[in-house]
């Protein structure tokens, strides 16, 4: 049998990507203080009308971060969106001149977390690319294994219909359980805005400071529709 070809292959597969933000320390610092400001500042900059339930232990800003008028934001909004832009490109095989066609939009918003909080299962309709970005994991010394942890739900419905000993035990990437991540200060995520995800109860004893954003793109290249 060993000298039968054989493959194992993807049928379908999901991207995502991650990367770090060089020399991160300094400007997450200055991040984290700006957050914290602001917060304090209560329904000024908080999310008043949020389409998910914001339990205790969680502050969610305004969906406008990344049109604030601050040089920190502006150099993560650069460092996202070029991570961004990247992506597409490798995944579409775009060249240079097709990337520079594309124009961007994007929500972009903070979440400060604290000892018991938690996001729930959603995922990011209208928008074709979601990202999260790690100002501080909060994790200090007494954070529990899962605490923060984001999860993401494997996308087929029908992968746990039955399950035995043929299946059961299958190595990641193939598995169908969920996948897991535990951010590191000045990591980026980027993933599919279907994708639906949750942020598991954050145990840390101090705060666990994240930007998420949502992307969406138009053509603006000669000759696109208008």
């Amino acid at each position: 049998m060993a000298s039968i070809p054989f493959q194992i292959f993807p049928g379908f597969a999901v991207p995502f990507a991650q990367t770090s933000m060089p020399d991160s320390q300094e400007l997450n610092g200055r991040l984290r203080a700006l957050f914290l400001e602001r917060e304090a500042e209560g329904a000024a900059y908080a999310n008043t009308s949020p389409t998910m339930r914001i339990g205790p232990g969680l502050f969610e800003s305004r969906f406008d971060l990344f049109h604030w008028d601050h040089p920190d934001i502006r150099q993560l909004q650069e460092f996202c969106t070029a991570t961004v832009f990247r992506l597409i490109a490798e995944l579409s095989g775009y060249d240079r001149e097709r990337v520079q066609a594309l124009r961007m939009s994007a929500d972009a918003w903070f979440h400060i977390t604290r000892a018991g909080g938690s996001f729930g299962f959603h995922n990011h309709p209208m928008a074709s690319w979601s990202g999260i970005y790690c100002v501080d994991n909060g994790y200090g010394d007494n954070a529990g294994v899962d605490s923060g942890h984001v999860q993401f739900m494997h996308p087929a419905p029908t992968a746990g219909m039955f399950v035995d000993l043929g299946v059961a035990n299958v190595r990641a990437p193939w598995a169908n359980q969920p996948k897991e991540m535990a951010l590191m200060p000045g990591q980026l995520v980027v993933f599919p805005s279907w994708v639906m995800h949750q942020v598991l109860p954050f145990t840390g004893t101090q705060e666990r400071v994240t930007v998420a954003f949502n992307a969406w793109f138009k053509d603006v290249g000669a000759g696109a529709a208008t």
